[in-house]
């Protein structure tokens, strides 16, 4: 395998507008997201900006740069775009797509991430157990169902699987082959990625292996002015 690591990162946040350049100890959230995937050694790291700040903030870290349209549908098609305008060869056959707002994570997790990616697994992703009651019951926190061999059997806002036992959090983190990828944008949105409004739900409904493995860490995204606080309250420790 050969990976390359894509970064979505755009402006229009409606709980966090700005959110890319949002200041974490003096660096712009970007440039925090672009230390993670260096340190993760996945590959070159390639942000998919949809503008010119956050491409000049990008460049400025150390990570090449593609322009990507804003009115994209999704990061995962963001991640395409990038792919396609950064490598239209195809040299690079494996794409981590890292999301642009979770500074928490660890460069580790993104390497176990693409390691999960075997066993004919066309996406990977990381999950992380929890026995909290109120995560549970939270739709904000998305479970994933797996098979023992990790292998992604659901994904749901819903309290589940039922009965004793932890749930697994879902971390927003996706490892593509890349030919995986290029199916799952030009298909439409899935009956359950709209009613969940989950799109990994798509990959599942299109036959596509997920395959998951466990982290015991819990790397939160940032959607809003509290989560970019709890974020430097954790990198000021680190």
């Amino acid at each position: 395998m050969k990976s390359v690591v894509v970064i979505p990162a755009r402006m229009a946040s409606t709980r966090l507008p700005g959110k890319p350049l949002a200041d974490i100890h003096g660096r712009p959230m970007i440039a925090w997201m672009v230390e993670l995937a260096q340190r993760a050694n996945a590959g070159p790291v390639l942000v998919a900006a949809a503008e010119p700040e956050v491409a000049a903030a990008a460049r400025a870290a150390g990570a090449e740069v593609a322009m990507t349209d804003p009115d994209l549908p999704s990061g995962s098609d963001r991640v395409h775009a990038a792919l396609q305008a950064f490598d239209p060869g195809g040299a690079y056959d494996v794409a981590v797509n890292l999301q642009g707002d979770m500074p928490t994570m660890r460069a580790q997790d993104v390497a176990k991430a693409l390691a999960a990616l075997r066993d004919g697994a066309d996406i990977a992703t990381l999950v992380s157990p929890s026995t909290d009651a109120g995560e549970r019951e939270n739709p904000n926190v998305v479970k994933a169902i797996r098979a023992v061999d990790g292998r992604c059997l659901a994904f749901t806002r819903a309290a589940a699987p039922w009965g004793d036992g932890p749930i697994e959090r879902h971390v927003g983190v996706y490892v593509y082959r890349r030919d995986a990828l290029a199916r799952f944008v030009v298909a439409a949105p899935s009956p359950l990625e709209l009613r969940e409004k989950l799109e990994q739900l798509r990959a599942l409904e299109m036959g596509m292996i997920i395959r998951a493995d466990a982290i015991s860490d819990f790397p939160k995204g940032v959607d809003s002015p509290p989560d970019l606080e709890a974020a430097r309250a954790v990198l000021a420790k680190r």
